[in-house]
């Protein structure tokens, strides 16, 4: 029983995680209301705050729905070719796939003003500490296996790799309608940034790769499971905590 009620409060959710992302897109940030969701879900505004304590809350949801799913995605290309867990390879994937997510583009590519509800809502004080835990998994499994450029501390390639990206992610609105510049083609050039910084001149083999890809999937797979604790809010956890409890 306990399980059942679990699934259908996790439906109910992405339901409500579904309004709220066609809004987002539809109407931006900005406008987006706790009673829109409600009313285009079709159920009342209160059974949004079952789920989520706030407005701030529900877009830090939907983003890390979206976030889970890319992690996702990028599982299962390494899972195809563990070629994939290269830095620049990653970074290069993480890139598409936001930016051709409508809905993270809605939430981050846009003013920063809108964010500081947003960066300041108490849920997200438990996000950082995987996703740092990840990407320190992850430089940890290329520096190892000899995947990372010699003379090269991860903290610093980790901060440093960010920077680039993040640059990228914040100059793409700058050249929308250059055709030069492909969402493709600006994935190739951060691509190429990232790999002449920080991995060997030449490739290493791809046992190297293969060896330390169980790793990497491990971190990401760990964080994946965070996004969607993050996402599902408080009503699916107080379901989850309920069908733990032992029987009476």
């Amino acid at each position: 029983m306990a399980r059942t009620q679990r699934a259908d409060l996790r439906r109910r959710a992405d339901a409500l995680l579904d309004a709220a992302a066609t809004l987002l897109v539809g109407a931006g940030l900005r406008e987006l209301r706790i009673e829109d969701v409600a009313r285009r879900a079709g159920v009342g505004k209160g059974t949004v705050y079952l789920h989520w304590s706030s407005r701030e809350h529900l877009l830090l949801a939907v983003g890390a729905r979206e976030a889970a799913a890319i992690l996702e995605t990028v599982v299962t290309a390494i899972r195809a070719d563990p070629a994939e867990i290269a830095l620049h390879r990653y970074l290069r994937r993480h890139f598409l796939e936001a930016m051709r997510r409508p809905v993270l583009k809605a939430l981050f590519i846009t003013d920063h003003a809108d964010f500081n509800p947003f960066a300041r809502q108490p849920v997200q004080a438990g996000s950082p500490k995987p996703k740092l835990i990840a990407a320190h998994d992850h430089l940890a499994a290329l520096h190892d296996h000899r995947l990372l450029r010699p003379g090269q501390e991860p903290a610093d390639i980790d901060f440093a790799a960010q920077a680039i990206a993040y640059g990228f992610f914040s100059a793409a609105p700058l050249v929308a309608d250059d055709p030069r510049f492909s969402l493709e083609h600006q994935a190739d050039r951060l691509a190429e940034v990232v790999r002449r910084s920080f991995e060997p001149a030449k490739p290493p083999a791809p046992e190297r790769y293969a060896a330390a890809a169980p790793q990497v999937i491990d971190a990401f797979e760990r964080l994946g499971d965070e996004y969607r604790r993050i996402a599902y809010g408080t009503a699916d956890r107080r379901s989850a905590s309920r069908s733990e409890r032992p029987a009476p």
